[in-house]
Formats: structure tokens, sequence, C-alpha cells
């Protein structure tokens, strides 16, 4: 039994990871086919099993659980993706009524929610196909120049009727970027849009409640039980992240607080939180099933009837799973959740298995249920750690939690020891995560934090026997939930402390799948129980994904990565020592930006130092990453044409643009063009200040960065004399009608072309007719809703490389 088990939970795994590397499905009828085929084999084995040798059988099985698990994947991507928008309805002013199906996120002027589609009309009042759910934004804030009314209050489980614009889902693809498209995939959202408020719109209007989503509902209610209790916004939405796994609450401050004292992994509902509850459960039914014999006899053929732990078990598992469904039914909650349920069916039945027959079949049925979890962050971070315990013959919680259920002896004589265990497990515990996850760290998220170790002993005990205790109790006194904000209040602080030490964290570059491989098994080797010598060699392992550099161009050659951040610009230059970033793309909204979304990720993926910034002018689609990149790279000086009075130049001194400043890197000379000293006086518009770079090789290959500059300025540009020719071109204000005259590109004769704009943006860019000159000169266009993330190289001035064909997978949108 335990190698069949064995076999088939690696079989299962290998057939999930090697069927999520496809770039496109096959026909349904083809996973149908592969999956008979391994039934077939599953009989055929069973049939001869005295006959065929046991390693044989395991490879059997082993090959029949791949096919099996590549095939039901596939079929169910298949019948997914048949449900996907029909592009002829992108951008129609569609009109849906159907349900809100889980609790709706609400910021200062808007809310965003998914909604389960039950009927549509088009535009003429046809009814139409869409998705079976959807995510909408509802906007307050002004948009084409016309005023919004705030969202009105929309609750989980109400029947709605709206008007809407949709667009298929569409992310944006960067080198070690996070994949949305796949978070909507796997979240079963198959478009994103709208709700139309205009004047000529429908109103949107409410058609009643529904008895549907109940556990939404309830978790919305607490929500704003929680706000109402709460005045602080910062504190409520992390007493609601702990209590219902509402993560969104919490604001991008303290996001960046626990992720560089490597505290996050607390703020989210883990198997620490619901395991902690279980095994509450179960020792309060165990003590009241012993003794309630003894009380009630009423209630003593009941208590005979099942044992003591057999009813405990049950009860904290019942508990462990509501409390799971309760705060959203993530990866880490799944996970836990059926290492219980396994644990007391073995309990049960009075079985043990090994530790990596618990660990690989608790792995198996998550992956059987959601396989794209196998791509998500909270899946490796989750099963590795729990995998590190099992391993290092720590006593893991989910295990023993529910299997020991004795009363605790009463005294000092009896706590105190038993406190003081459980502090050395708990030291003992942080001291194996901090250094065998923090490899994991580096190749998730290209960063470690240094204080982890200092700051989860002080949080884990502070969240874990304080702060958590409190949500739930205030579930039935709400003032506890005061509480539990004022003590996260304090933990705060102390997090901001340590957070401010210039080595809280530390970063290294993304290596390559073979160093990744290698630092895996050297954590797991780390872990061990096994000689001091033989765990060396896991450190030893771990040395490459540490010590890795990414390639760089070499003496005199130089490098363009066009980053995909959608409406806005952000280009990073990189030479053989130094690194320059032209813009830093769009502002997204009063939380999050370019910079914080892609940009330092990108950076922090490279290990890349910026010796330069420039911002080209004060538009938000080119500034609005600034802040989050500046706070990175504190070294970078920064060019810009913004004025004295922006908001930005109040962070760090900044030098304004100006014709004629060039310096040389490498051998690679800079030189900004635009703007001139007497443009400054005239309080030109933003547009007309952008500054203009030009990047050249002692081989003559040149770029061009123009920014948003218009028809007048590039009519200057061509009267300056300066040399303009360059074989790569960042188009002007994103492929705008008010620029890329026919002149100016005549002047340039760019051999390529770069667009960067948004998939399906309200400003059009870029325009039909402006990519027709570009086409008539036989210039490549690259476009970043087409390419992703390009990268030109100046040793190779014909070729591009798209993030999104390297990247490509079948749940990826394609134009």
């Amino acid at each position: 039994m335990g190698s069949f088990i064995t076999s088939w939970s690696l079989g299962w795994i290998a057939g999930t990871a090697w069927q999520l590397q496809q770039v496109q499905l096959w026909a349904s009828s083809t996973y149908a086919g592969l999956g008979l085929c391994a039934l077939c084999l599953l009989a055929w084995c069973a049939h001869v099993r005295h006959q065929v040798p046991v390693r044989m059988r395991w490879w059997v099985w082993c090959t029949a659980a791949a096919c099996l698990a590549f095939a039901q994947t596939g079929w169910r991507a298949c019948g997914y993706s048949a449900q996907a928008l029909n592009p002829a309805l992108e951008g129609q002013t569609l009109t849906v009524e159907g349900v809100v199906s889980h609790m709706p996120q609400r910021m200062d002027d808007s809310v965003r929610f998914r909604f389960d589609v039950s009927v549509a009309w088009g535009p003429t009042g046809n009814p139409v196909f869409l998705p079976p759910r959807v995510l909408l934004g509802w906007y307050g804030s002004q948009a084409g120049g016309e005023a919004r009314a705030l969202p009105a209050d929309v609750r989980a489980g109400e029947r709605w009727r709206f008007q809407v614009r949709l667009k298929a889902p569409h992310g944006h693809i960067n080198p070690h970027g996070f994949d949305y498209e796949l978070w909507l995939w796997e979240q079963g959202l198959q478009a994103t849009g709208y709700v139309r408020t205009s004047a000529k719109d429908m109103a949107p209007q409410r058609l009643g409640a529904t008895w549907g989503h109940p556990v939404e509902r309830m978790r919305q209610a607490t929500r704003e039980a929680i706000d109402a209790q709460v005045a602080d916004r910062a504190s409520a939405g992390m007493v609601a992240a702990l209590l219902i796994g509402d993560q969104a609450a919490i604001e991008r401050a303290n996001w960046d607080v626990f992720r560089a004292t490597g505290v996050a992994h607390l703020m989210a509902i883990s198997g620490l939180h619901i395991t902690g509850l279980a095994w509450l459960a179960a020792w309060c039914m165990g003590w009241v099933w012993r003794y309630s014999a003894v009380w009630w006899t009423s209630v003593r053929p009941v208590s005979l009837w099942m044992p003591a732990p057999l009813a405990a078990h049950g009860f904290g598992l019942t508990v462990a799973v509501g409390y799971a469904l309760f705060t959203g039914w993530g990866v880490p909650a799944q996970r836990t959740v059926w290492m219980l349920a396994l644990v007391t069916g073995l309990t049960a039945y009075g079985k043990r298995w090994p530790w990596p027959q618990v660990w690989l079949c608790v792995c198996m049925v998550v992956l059987a249920l959601d396989p794209w979890a196998l791509l998500q962050a909270g899946f490796w971070l989750s099963f590795v750690a729990v995998g590190i315990l099992f391993a290092s013959g720590t006593q893991v919680s989910e295990v023993q939690a529910l299997k020991e259920n004795k009363p605790l002896r009463t005294g000092w004589r009896g706590v105190l020891p038993v406190l003081w265990r459980a502090a050395q497990s708990m030291g003992r515990e942080q001291w194996l995560m901090s250094v065998c996850l923090s490899p994991l760290s580096l190749l998730l998220f290209h960063q470690v934090s240094v204080v982890g170790l200092a700051a989860n002993l002080v949080a884990v005990p502070w969240v874990t026997l304080l702060v958590t205790p409190l949500c739930l109790l205030g579930v039935l006194w709400p003032p506890l939930w005061g509480w539990a904000a004022d003590a996260l209040h304090v933990l705060v602080l102390l997090l901001q402390v340590m957070a401010t030490v210039s080595w809280a964290q530390w970063s290294a570059s993304a290596p390559p799948g073979w160093a990744a491989g290698a630092a895996l098994l050297g954590m797991l080797t780390w872990a061990l129980q096994a000689p001091l010598w033989l765990r060396l060699y896991g450190v030893v392992l771990v040395l490459p994904a540490l010590s890795w550099q990414p390639t760089r161009p070499s003496h005199g050659q130089f490098e363009l990565l066009s980053a995909d951040m959608g409406q806005g610009h952000a280009v990073l230059v990189r030479t053989a020592h130094h690194a320059l970033l032209y813009d830093t793309g769009p502002r997204y909204s009063a939380e999050t930006d370019a910079g914080q979304r892609v940009l330092v990720p990108l950076l922090r993926a490279w290990s890349e130092r910026l010796d330069r910034v420039v911002i080209s002018h004060q538009d938000s689609d080119h500034s609005g990453g600034a802040a989050a990149v500046l706070a990175m790279q504190g070294q970078a000086e920064v060019l810009t044409s913004m004025p004295a009075e922006h908001r930005l130049q109040t962070m760090r001194p900044m030098q304004r643009c100006e014709h004629g400043q060039s310096w040389t890197w490498d051998g690679v000379r800079f030189t900004v063009l635009h703007p001139h000293a007497q443009d400054y006086e005239k309080k030109a518009k933003p547009n007309a200040l952008s500054c203009v770079l030009r990047i050249t090789t002692p081989q003559s290959v040149s770029a061009l960065l123009v920014g948003d500059i218009e028809a007048a300025q590039e009519r200057a540009l061509i009267r300056s004399g300066e040399p303009l020719d360059a074989h790569w071109l960042l188009v002007p204000h994103h492929g705008s009608a008010t620029s890329s005259t026919t002149e100016f590109l005549r002047a340039v004769h760019p051999r390529v072309a770069v667009v960067q704009a948004g998939y399906r943006n309200r400003f059009g860019h870029p325009r039909a007719d402006v990519m027709a000159r570009y086409a008539e000169l036989g210039v490549q266009v690259v476009q970043t809703t087409r390419c992703g993330a390009s990268t030109w190289q100046s040793d190779q001035p014909e070729t591009v490389h798209c993030e999104r064909e390297t990247q490509q997978r079948y749940w990826h949108h394609r134009l």
C-alpha cells in the first residue's frame, strides 16, 4: 500500500507539472483518450499484479498516475477555455444580470467584485453568451471629465443588473513578474470590465437579495462589523486579514514592513492559525466527551458509542474545515485541512504512514482539485515548510495537534515545563524555517529578510497567542477587535524599527532552473536528521543560486528592456557595468503603481543597481512608479523636466534635463537632445518638455527615447541639426495622432519601434493611421500588448525578444 501511495502521488504531481508546460491545448478528445489509456494500464497491472515484479509495478503506477493527471488537467482546461469571452463583444456596452459571488473589495471611490452572470444582452438587445464569472469594477472617480457618483453598497449574494464593458483577461508579462492571467484563470475569471454609470447609460439596478453564497455574506458582514468597531483603517484591515483572510484589506505600507521583516506569512490565514483552532476545539471536545458521562448519566450511551480521542479528532477537523471555508479556502488552508483529514482517518483505523507518504498524498489531493495551484508561491511555501519540519523530525503541528489530547497538569510545576519546552520548540522551528526557507524566498521573491528570525521570534507568539485569539473571540464580543487592533499597532511599530535597518533585506538575482533545483535539494539535505558533514553538502548545493549573476552586455554595447506595465513608459537601459531607467510607468491606484508591481521586482530579480533615473515629464503614466523605484534605488541620480513644486521633487534633489547634457558609460554615449533651457521659460505643457535621450555605441548603433513629444517638438528636433537616426525608437506618445509625423520617422529611420500602451486603453493608442506610417517605411513595430516585455540588444539590432512568446502558456491571452 505504501509503495502504491508513493508512486501514485509522485506520478500525479509529475503529470500535473508536465501539463502546465503546454503552450497550446490539445483537443479534448485527445485528453479523454489519454485518460482512458491510463485506466486501461491500471486495469492490466491489477490483473497481472502477481506476475509483475514490484519495481515494474511501481513504474506502471507512476506512469498511469502521470498520464491521468495530465489528461484530467488538460480536459478541464479545454472545457474552461470553451467559455472564453467572444472577442467581438470586447468594448461593447452589454447589459448583464446576475449575482455578486464574492465579498466585494471597496476602495475610497471604487469597488471591485466577482459577478456570476445569469443572462446577458448585446447593444441591440439580443441575448449573448458571456463567461459564467467576470471581474467587475465600479468606479466613482473622475473619468473623461465627467464626475461619477460613488458606487452603491454592493453585497455578496445580491442580484444586480448592470450595463458593463468587458475585455478578455490580459495581464502584464515581464521577466520574473507576477502572472496575472494565470491568477484570473485559476479564480475562474474569464473577463474583466467595469460598470457603466454615465448619464446615457442605464442606471445599475439592485434586483434583490438571494440565499446564494452564504459564506461570502457572513465574511462581508464580519468585515463591516470590524470596520464599525475599529476606527483606524489600517488596523481594521489587519484584523480582517487575520480573521476572514481578506489580505487585500492590508495597506501597502504595512505589507512593505511585513515583507521586509519576513512576517508576511502571519498576515495570511496559514496552517498555523487553522491548526491552532482545530487543536483547541479538539481539546475542548475531548475534555467534554470524557467527563460528560460522569456529569450527565443520560448522555452516557452516546459517550460510549465513540472513543473520546476519535470524537475530539472529528470535531477538530470539522472546525478546521469550517474556518478554512470562512477564510476563503486558500492553498495553505487546503493543505492544512487535507493533512488533518488524512491524519484523522489514519488514527481512526489505527494506522500510521511515514511522513513522505502523508506529505505526497496531501500534495496530490490539492493538485487534483486545483492543478494550477502548483504555480503559486503559496503552494511552495506551505508544502516546503511542512516538508522541512517533517524531514527534520520536528513534531509537525498538523500531525500532533489532533493526536495528543491529554489534560494539562495544573499548577506552576506542570505549566512551567510545558511553556519552557514550547519556547524551545518554537525557537528551533523558527531557526530551521529561517535557514531552510531563505533559499526558497530568494527563488520566489529574489529577496530574504535578514532580520526575519528575530522578527518572527517576537511576531509568531504575539500574533498566534494574543492577536489571533482576540480576533476570533471578537466574533462573540466585538470590543475585543479593538484590543486586537491595539496589539497589532504595537507589533507594527516594532517591526517598522526593524525594517528601517539598512541591512534588513538581502537580494539576489533570479537563478536558472538547474540552480533553483539544486537549492531546493540543498534545503532538504540541510533539514534532514543526518550527520553534519552530509548536511553541509546542502549548503554547497545552495551556493550556485546565491551567487548567480545575469549576463550583461559587453563593453561598448547596451541592452534595452521595454517593460510591460500597461499605459505608460518604462525602459531599462543596461551597459557592461551601469544601468539607467527611462521613465517609471503609470500609477494604477492610490495603493499600487508600476514601480511597486513591475519595476521593483524586475530590478530585484536582476540585482540591478541603477546609476540614473530619467523621468521624462510629470504625467502620471511616466512618473507614477517613481516613488517606489527611488525608495529602492537610493543611490540613483535623477534627471527630469518636472517642475520644482512637484511632489516627487521633495523626495531627493533632482537635476533638470537639458539639451547638451551627455555622458559615457562603458564606451556607450548618452546624449540629451531635448528640451532646451528656454523651453522651460515658455511654460509649455508637460508633453512638450519630455526629455529626449539618444544612446549610441562606437559602432554607431543607436536608440532614441522620446517620451511624449508631439509634432512641434519633432519638427524642432529635425531643425536642430542633431543626429536623429536610430536603429531602435520608442514610439512617441504611445502612438497618438499628435506624434510620429512622416518627416520625423524619415529623419530617424528606425528598424525597430516599440509601442508601450495598455490593452484596449481608452485613448485608442496606438492609432491605426499612425501605425500605417511605420508600415509604409518598413519599420518593425513591437507592441507590449502583443509582445509583453521586449528585449533589444545593440549587437543584434534586427532582433527583438518578446517575453510573451518566451513564457507563452495556454492560459495566456492571444490577440
